[in-house]
């Protein structure tokens, strides 16, 4: 059952929120050739305890870090580990902050270095997807509205949209109903009032959608034609106003 929230409790987890854009924001400054996936989740942990809150991943279903760090051709729940980010890599940084009880999610894709052209489309067709879906987040509309949005820009820059995972209602707790697809047919799935809180976070595919789980780990998904990925997600709120970004960076 989705949950519809007071303007109350969208303002804690607005405050929330504004801890993961900050962070996102700081890590422009660091992410560059030469520094560990590791020292990135580092990073991510000190800056959310910093301010008075929790990396909500860390601990999720046993899983160990505070964001999932996601190189080249890994979509997903990617492990911080020793490996050394080197030019032309591109890694998605995901994480969620939990201040007083109250939770906010966003991933962001970064360019280490100078990227190639198709590593760089990549990123910002994907990125355009993200707003293309939240600008279809308005009171009235369909959530089928936001995914067919997204998959007609994708594919129409000859790209892919990842299937197997989904944006989330998010507040209490990280996943929450409903699952936000990132495709799908305009008037279709519930309709979007007033008071919802979920993730839009397309992954999108220099190839084929079509993908494998690490059988080691158990958490990270690559594509299965070791082709790029790219992810950028916010947290949004629908208000009366239409969709307001909870996650929202100072560029």
């Amino acid at each position: 059952m989705t949950n519809i929230r007071t303007k109350s409790q969208i303002e804690m987890i607005r405050e929330a929120g504004k801890i993961v854009a900050a962070c996102h924001e700081n890590l422009r400054k660091i992410i560059k050739p030469g520094i560990t996936t590791f020292a990135i989740d580092r990073f991510v942990e000190e800056f959310i305890r910093l301010h008075n809150a929790i990396p909500a991943q860390k601990g999720y279903h046993g899983y160990p870090y505070a964001s999932c760090t996601s190189v080249n051709d890994e979509i997903c729940h990617g492990m911080p580990s020793g490996y050394v980010l080197k030019e032309g890599d591109i890694v998605k940084v995901d994480m969620v902050a939990d201040k007083d009880g109250w939770m906010a999610d966003s991933a962001w894709c970064y360019a280490v270095g100078e990227v190639s052209p198709v590593a760089q489309k990549l990123m910002t067709v994907t990125k355009e997807c993200l707003y293309k879906g939240i600008s279809k987040a308005v009171e009235g509309n369909r959530l089928g509205d936001i995914g067919y949005h997204i998959q007609r820009h994708a594919e129409k820059n000859g790209f892919s949209v990842v299937r197997d995972f989904t944006g989330h209602g998010i507040g209490r707790a990280m996943h929450e109903d409903p699952a936000i697809l990132h495709y799908g047919q305009i008037g279709r799935g519930s309709r979007i009032v007033e008071g919802m809180v979920f993730t839009v976070e397309p992954m999108i595919n220099e190839g084929d959608y079509d993908l494998y789980v690490d059988e080691d780990n158990g958490w990270t998904a690559y594509t299965a034609d070791g082709s790029l990925s790219a992810q950028y997600e916010h947290t949004v709120a629908i208000t009366a106003n239409g969709p307001e970004i909870m996650t929202k960076q100072e560029f």
